[in-house]
């Protein structure tokens, strides 16, 4: 379906061996309820890996994207409780944007969702849009494809350092272009769907091509 405002979170991270039980109870019984408790936040969702990486992907969608230049988003940021502190130092690999949405198409929720990050020069930008717009309103209509949802970064927003970014170390990676296509449908068909779209023309624009991965729902919470 549509998501469910015109803000999103979208961040990408593998976790060290050593980690992971700890960053499954976190994620659960902690930050997935405290993200979803600040204003303008709606949902929240986490997936794991089943073709591509890294190995998880979380999505938040907000109401706009003023809230995640807001107080109350950046106050948790620079305000890690120790439970996170202490997780995060096992993120690998992270990817993090926050984004505009740009368009948003579909009728229903999947459990399965493609992700497609990748580059279009600026001066590509105007026609890009267009040209995925209209790849994705054909894409909707595939058998068991949920929603299909282009999100664009707003990479000065997303560079900004705080606490968290600081206790997790290392580099962020920041997708300028993300594209999300959702399924409810067979897992090896969506998967073939999924790896078919990235040779799509809309893509013809980019500065090379897309990372792509398919993920299963884990988590989610409103």
């Amino acid at each position: 379906m549509a998501l469910a405002g015109n803000g999103a979170v979208a961040i990408w991270h593998d976790i060290a061996p050593e980690g992971r039980e700890s960053f499954y109870a976190w994620h659960g019984s902690e930050h997935m309820p405290e993200r979803a408790a600040i204003p303008g936040f709606l949902r929240g969702r986490r997936y794991v890996a089943i073709g591509g990486s890294p190995e998880f992907f979380n999505l938040y969608e907000t109401a706009a994207t003023a809230v995640l230049s807001g107080r109350d988003y950046l106050d948790r940021l620079d305000h890690p409780t120790p439970w996170t502190v202490a997780t995060v130092k096992h993120f690998r690999g992270v990817a993090r944007s926050l984004c505009e949405v740009d368009c948003t198409r579909g009728e229903g929720d999947g459990g399965l969702v493609a992700t497609y990050r990748y580059d279009v020069p600026d001066a590509m930008s105007a026609r890009h849009r267009d040209a995925m717009r209209d790849a994705l309103d054909r894409l909707v209509e595939a058998p068991g494809v949920a929603g299909a949802h282009l999100l664009v970064a707003d990479t000065a927003a997303s560079a900004i350092e705080t606490a968290e970014k600081r206790s997790r170390g290392g580099g962020t990676e920041i997708p300028r272009w993300v594209v999300l296509v959702e399924s409810w449908g067979d897992e090896k068909a969506f998967t073939a769907l999924a790896r078919s779209f990235a040779g799509d023309d809309a893509f013809a624009g980019a500065s090379s091509a897309p990372d792509v991965a398919v993920y299963r729902l884990q988590n989610a919470r409103r």
